[in-house]
């Protein structure tokens, strides 16, 4: 016989299976059927996820209440789609699979179930039977078999320990002493909480001796054998008085794994019929959010604040989330308070001076200006009376949410039991919001710092990775930053990069971190608050206001606003993050918010990653700057210094070294006196760059001119050179040299005596626009021992241009396309009647504009030219 009956419609969308879930919580525990409710309310998420995500249609709940239990029926607009009864009855279901798997839990968990068709709907119905126990009984489990009971050992043993209102133990029995290796002697007196680990997570700290000041508490911690060894307990604590009213605490101890001799059933609050309640204390999730919860976290958040408030009829509310490691409570939403200064403000978990008191467990405060600094957030609120409770899912703390009052004595336990009630509903809910977050924050983290790698890889300039690095931070992680160096290991750091958001307020910051002390490099202190600042801020902002009152309020308003517009730019909160490269702290990156504004973890979190990035490049860019200058450095003492002057020719040489950063090596050229009248010229390419190739070109450059002016003919010059190569062994490198020797004619003209050792051959340009070459090819040096060479003779008459390069300029390429010897000699033929200075520059012209790609190989262009 059907004795009360409610139903719902829900439409396909995702969130009304949250709130079915509901609605079937809420029948059952108005009907006083609280045991039923976590079977029914997963059968039911499982069936109206069938109904409006997989067959797409509305879904109709019923639930049928008789005297025996109650009937749940799921009906769906999709009658024909087909269900795997057959392969359920068999137990033949996959597992892994999504399909059917709501009809197994039907299967397993309800008392009878099935399906049952019409011509326009379908309808998957469930039967959950109330336990019979007999009258009086408060709370009762089913018959089960062997097999099913809990496992205890041979001798369950019940430690039972009783402590004082100080908490030092006065009564220790046997089975304690069995436990946990103590005579009671030897513990008598001392306070519990110095053989208790609590919890049994490494670092978490001590939290026993609240535990121990409520009425009744129930739980797992960990005690310290008389071995030294961690034993896992379950137990149960009850504070009692004696006759003459001293309150002391009892507690009940077992090992964790015997936790069902002491473990309460687990009940929701009015589920049993002999504990009556009024209904409007069991506030639902709903109550405090509304239906249906808002998607985003801070939505979620704020209406939570808010709906707590009313609910309890108080002046504020508030609600922190745990960071990571669960050692802080951070700010995340708030009402009813003066400012919002506080959000993301961080306090510490654990009881102690200026940390939050009783976050693990409900807390009532009647008056807190008889227990100052007990909740830090509502210190000079001008609140009394507050009410906390745990937000805790799978007996984790993942939060804490607190209801206010200026009216001291507000609150009672009465007020914490629903505050904790609603605060269990809403639990899972805030921590679902909050992965879900995380999981965006991450990715928009990880996207971040990808994108920030890539900056910071494409530069090796030093001031472009300082600037990357600032705009980088501003405004995506902090309102301003400033980049301190430390140009040498020891040094004071310097302040070389200031950026706000606001460009008007730049040099307003800079000028006041100019006048703070910087902060100690100290890596040791990793990432730290950093409050001078904010403290410079301050005292610039109360002097531009004396000063103002002074003179009477004459005082010019532009710099008076101006002051004070970078105070309260600086006036937040500012951290420091060291920049850490190969082991040394080569500068330190301060970030900083407005006043009354504080970073949340997570962007922190963000910085220090960034932070490592950035140290990396600002350092790579120091090492290239640093090579490129000992590279430049190198290069110039590997080429003459000038050319000289020689008396009836003119001569110019072009240098373009190729590439970044001018690697050291590559082409040289040398000009030089031998004695009087007679000059040496030379035009190499070593193979390879590096230092390799630079001890090959000094070692060229400069046997060239000691071998030359020791009166050697080229032949023998190079010779000598080649052995000189040859003894460098592995660090040898092959040579192609033109050297010659220049005799200018009294009478007009010049005498050339060359060698061409594998170099591009060397062009005479005569007046009349005939090009040809000047020398014949030989054997380049660096290859063969036993080398044999020549010298050619040719001469320069007035009007005569010697042209003389690397294959830099003959291999210059465009596709398939090279200039050639070919080209260059068009080029060339073209410059009849043009100056030395004049026919290289055309020739480098040339060189540039025949590919449009910057050239790939250093150039060296030398010329002759005997005027006319």
């Amino acid at each position: 016989m059907i004795t009360a009956r409610a139903a719902a419609t829900f439409e396909p969308v995702g969130r009304s299976v949250a709130t079915a879930r509901g609605f079937v919580r809420d029948t059952l525990q108005g009907w006083g059927l609280a045991e039923l409710i976590e079977d029914a309310v997963v059968l039911t998420s499982e069936l109206v996820t069938n109904a409006v995500v997989h067959a797409g249609t509305s879904a109709e709940v019923r639930c049928l209440r008789d005297d025996r239990g109650v009937r749940i029926e799921v009906v769906d607009r999709h009658p024909e789609r087909e269900l795997p009864l057959a392969e359920i009855s068999r137990g033949r279901v996959d597992v892994n699979s999504e399909g059917g798997r709501g009809l197994m839990l039907c299967a397993a968990l309800a008392s009878r179930w099935g399906v049952d068709y019409t011509a326009t709907d379908k309808c998957v119905w469930f039967r959950l039977d109330q336990q019979t126990v007999p009258v009086g009984t408060r709370t009762a489990g089913p018959v089960l078999p062997a097999e099913s009971l809990p496992v205890t050992d041979s001798r369950v043993r019940v430690a039972v320990v009783e402590v004082d209102r100080n908490d030092a133990i006065t009564r220790w029995n046997d089975d304690a002493r069995q436990l946990f290796g103590y005579r009671a002697e030897q513990v008598e007196g001392k306070p519990l909480a110095d053989l208790a680990a609590w919890p049994q997570t490494p670092g978490t700290g001590t939290g026993i001796a609240e535990a121990l000041l409520l009425s009744r508490w129930e739980g797992s911690y960990g005690v310290r054998d008389s071995q030294g060894r961690t034993v896992p307990v379950y137990a149960c604590h009850l504070r009692v008085r004696d006759a003459h009213g001293e309150p002391s605490t009892v507690c009940l101890i077992v090992r964790d794994h015997e936790r069902a001799i002491l473990q309460s059933p687990v009940r929701l609050a009015g589920g049993n019929a002999q504990e009556p309640r009024d209904r409007s204390g069991l506030d639902s999730l709903d109550a405090l959010i509304g239906s249906p919860p808002p998607d985003d976290l801070d939505g979620l958040l704020q209406r939570t604040v808010e709906r707590a408030r009313d609910m309890l009829d108080g002046d504020a509310a508030f609600l922190l989330l745990a960071t990571d490691d669960e050692t802080e409570l951070e700010v995340r939403a708030t009402t009813g308070l003066p400012s919002a200064r506080q959000r993301f403000a961080r306090v510490p978990v654990e009881t102690g001076s200026g940390r939050y008191g009783s976050a693990r467990m409900p807390s009532v405060h009647e008056d807190l200006a008889t227990t100052p600094g007990a909740v830090p957030l509502l210190s000079g609120t001008g609140m009394h009376a507050v009410v906390t409770v745990p937000l805790k899912v799978e007996g984790r703390l993942t939060g804490s949410l607190g209801v206010a009052s200026e009216t001291a004595g507000r609150y009672s336990n009465e007020e914490a039991l629903r505050l904790q009630f609603a605060a269990d509903r809403i639990a899972l809910a805030v921590e679902s919001a909050r992965l879900t977050e995380l999981e965006r924050l991450r990715r928009g983290s990880l996207a971040f710092l990808v994108e920030a790698s890539e900056l910071l890889a494409g530069t090796l300039d030093r001031n472009q990775t300082l600037a990357l690095m600032a705009q980088m931070t501003v405004p995506t992680l902090a309102t301003w930053c400033a980049v301190y160096t430390i140009p040498e290991p020891g040094s004071e750091p310097v302040l070389s990069y200031v950026l706000h958001e606001d460009e008007e307020r730049i040099d307003g910051v800079k000028a006041l971190l100019d006048r703070v002390e910087p902060p100690a490099p100290d890596l040791t202190l990793g990432v730290r608050p950093w409050n001078a600042p904010s403290d410079a801020a301050r005292n610039t902002a109360l002097r531009t206001s004396l000063r103002s009152l002074a003179l009477g309020g004459r005082s010019p308003a532009e710099t008076a606003g101006t002051s004070l517009a970078t105070a309260s730019a600086v006036g937040g909160e500012t951290v420091v993050l060291p920049l850490v490269a190969r082991n040394r702290v080569i500068g330190l990156l301060a970030l900083g918010k407005p006043t009354d504004e504080r970073f949340r973890q997570d962007i922190l979190e963000l910085a220090e990653d960034l932070s490592r990035r950035a140290a990396l490049a600002l350092d790579n860019a120091r090492l290239y700057s640093e090579r490129t200058a000992i590279s430049q450095s190198l290069q110039r003492s590997l080429l003459p210094p000038e050319l000289p002057a020689i008396d009836g020719v003119d001569v110019e040489v072009i240098y373009r070294a190729a590439g970044e950063g001018n690697e050291v090596g590559g082409d040289f050229y040398d000009v030089f006196p031998i004695r009087e009248g007679v000059y040496g010229f030379a035009i190499g390419d070593v193979c390879g760059t590096g230092p390799e190739a630079a001890a090959v070109t000094g070692l060229a450059r400069h046997a060239l001119r000691l071998l030359a002016r020791e009166g050697l003919g080229g032949p023998a010059v190079l010779q000598r050179l080649n052995a000189a190569i040859l003894e460098e062994g592995p660090r040898a490198r092959f040579l192609t040299l033109l050297y010659g020797e220049l005799w200018p004619q009294p009478s007009g003209g010049a005498l050339l005596k060359m060698v061409c050792a594998g170099h591009p051959l060397p062009m005479r340009l005569a007046p009349d626009g005939t090009v040809e070459s000047a020398a014949s090819p030989q054997p380049l040096l660096g290859v063969m021992d036993d080398l044999e060479l020549f010298e050619q003779t040719a001469t320069l008459d007035p009007g005569d241009v010697l042209l003389c390069v690397t294959d830099g300029v003959t291999e210059r390429r465009e596709g398939t396309r090279m200039l050639g010897d070919d080209g260059l000699a068009d080029v060339l033929s073209n410059c009849t009647g043009l100056t030395a200075g004049a026919v290289a520059a055309r020739v480098l012209r040339a060189v540039e504009r025949f590919a449009s790609d910057a050239p790939s190989d250093d150039m060296a262009i030398l010329t002759l030219r005997i005027p006319a």
